[in-house]
């Protein structure tokens, strides 16, 4: 799928709405009822002196700043044409949150929804027409905040002198920022909730493990929570070769002083022959993952399925799940869509399976698969479909509340070949079915489209509100799990072959494989 611009901003006129912060005031627009902000800084440039470091505070300004056009995106990778869209947009002021709210006034106690996007780590861009939030808040009642964060080799990679996990530490700003100025939005401080996907997603497992929770949102809601998380030996490693790429090495001393771009395009080039590493960097290498948040013991002090078994999020009430078939979308971008071999079926088994006899379970218990539906039930429980269960599985035996779901829904755009793939959830949620790539998986936004969008905004919102999303909490003796299909049900999370091959593993750390 092609990248699609950020959208064309509204000029300003004398009844737009301005709110004052402490940082100073802001003049926004007015959207179809709702009250709009873009761009607005949450932590200085990080460049300069500032690249590659924990992000900082953003100082005050004088006088009236005009909000109406999203900041500059970080660099990005060059997947959908997404590192031309962040270089057409000037500037190096990056770390920026928008907000939509149908209630600005100080006094209003809106519930707070936050977006994290994703984007495997290495692209993401709050300004994309996908994200905008205005439906969400408009028809929901709550107000809406995305932001951008540092993605890719900026936000993710090992770097020498340079704190891990930049890209969740920019997260951890920008929620700092709703705390202290929601406020001023018809927010309310209180009553924050947290929502994303993929990478979004997991960057939400992250953020729980990182003990910020019970600080900085009450509720969390992560679709499609990807298993990679590295050690600091892979992370390492990995950086050190896309230094190389460069002649250099991981250092801020070496990286510091090259052109964000070029600093992007040199992960592209070694994105590019991942497949080379597969010895030396296993699974992330064969699934072309470059990037992912490092288990440092530091900022993040162990994998999120670890810290929620812990009890790290039992003050946080949790929505979690994933979509059924959420390998189908990538099959087809790949072109493998009725391309998938015995060869390449047993290559992903062997590479993905839990356990020495992975692959045999696996067949066995799906013998009337062909290679194609192997292929993809074993891509989509590894990355996606088990770390997802998984997280609901910790976060009840911590102590604290989940409520499991998977979209199954098929999307019926180009003639229903995607199915319940990876991604189609983001339309839904935000009710943008006709606006942004996303919005392509589902064709023309149909009848049953729009009630199931709707079914899910209320869901979302009412978690916001009331920390109920309408359906039963997730047990390890029933799992219940709401079904997002024509019609929605509750049901034993169906499943159930996958969930038996992978209950007893863990997902722990990403290594380095050394001989």
């Amino acid at each position: 799928m092609p990248g699609t611009a950020p959208q064309q901003q509204p000029s300003h006129s004398p009844s737009d709405p301005v709110v004052r912060t402490a940082a100073g005031a802001l003049r926004g627009s007015r959207e179809g009822g709702v009250a709009v902000f873009r761009g607005i800084p949450y932590a200085e440039p990080p460049v300069g002196a500032l690249r590659f470091a924990a992000p900082r505070a953003v100082r005050g300004w004088a006088g009236t700043r005009d909000a109406a056009a999203f900041g500059p995106p970080p660099p990005q990778a060059g997947v959908f044409g997404m590192d031309a869209l962040a270089r057409a947009s000037a500037g190096d002021d990056w770390l920026t949150v928008n907000v939509w709210s149908p209630d600005a006034a100080p006094g209003a106690g809106l519930p707070v929804l936050v977006w994290i996007q994703g984007g495997a780590y290495v692209i993401g861009m709050s300004g994309l027409p996908e994200y905008d939030g205005g439906r969400l808040a408009r028809e929901g009642g709550v107000v809406v905040v995305t932001f951008n964060y540092r993605v890719g080799i900026e936000g993710f990679a090992r770097i020498e002198g340079a704190p891990d996990n930049r890209g969740l530490l920019d997260q951890v700003a920008a929620l700092e920022w709703v705390r202290d100025h929601i406020r001023a939005f018809g927010g309310d401080p209180a009553q924050v909730t947290v929502f994303g996907q993929s990478a979004g997603g997991g960057s939400i497992a992250a953020l729980l493990a990182m003990g910020h929770g019970g600080g900085l949102f009450r509720g969390a809601v992560a679709q499609s929570v990807p298993g990679t998380f590295f050690t600091p030996e892979l992370a390492a490693d990995i950086a050190g070769a896309c230094a190389a790429e460069l002649g250099l090495r991981p250092s801020t001393g070496d990286l510091s002083a090259v052109d964000p771009a070029a600093l992007a395009a040199a992960g592209d080039a070694l994105t590019a022959k991942l497949g080379q590493w597969v010895g030396r960097w296993g699974q992330p290498a064969y699934r072309t993952i470059p990037f992912a948040p490092v288990v440092d013991g530091d900022v993040l002090p162990a994998t999120p399925w670890q810290a929620l078994a812990a009890g790290a999020g039992r003050d946080v009430a949790l929505i979690v799940g994933h979509t059924r078939d959420e390998q189908r979308l990538f099959t087809v971008v790949e072109g493998l869509l009725g391309e998938v071999s015995d060869e390449r079926a047993a290559s992903a088994l062997e590479a993905l399976a839990p356990g020495p006899d992975g692959p045999r379970r696996y067949r066995e218990a799906f013998a009337a698969a062909g290679p194609q539906e192997l292929y993809e039930l074993v891509n989509s429980d590894w990355l996606f479909r088990m770390p997802s269960l998984h997280l609901a599985r910790a976060q009840t035996e911590g102590g604290g509340r989940a409520h499991l779901f998977e979209l199954s829904w098929p999307a019926p755009g180009m003639d229903g070949i995607f199915g319940a793939c990876h991604g189609l959830d983001v339309p839904l949620v935000f009710g943008n079915l006709a606006h942004g790539q996303t919005a392509a998986l589902l064709g023309e936004a149909s009848p049953a489209a729009a009630e199931l969008s709707a079914r899910m905004r209320h869901a979302w919102t009412a978690f916001a509100a009331h920390g109920d999303p309408g359906w039963p909490p997730y047990d390890t003796t029933r799992h219940p799990t709401r079904l997002f299909d024509a019609p929605p049900t509750v049901a034993p999370y169906p499943e159930e072959a996958s969930r038996l091959l992978w209950q007893e593993h863990d997902f722990e750390a990403l290594p380095l494989i050394t001989p």
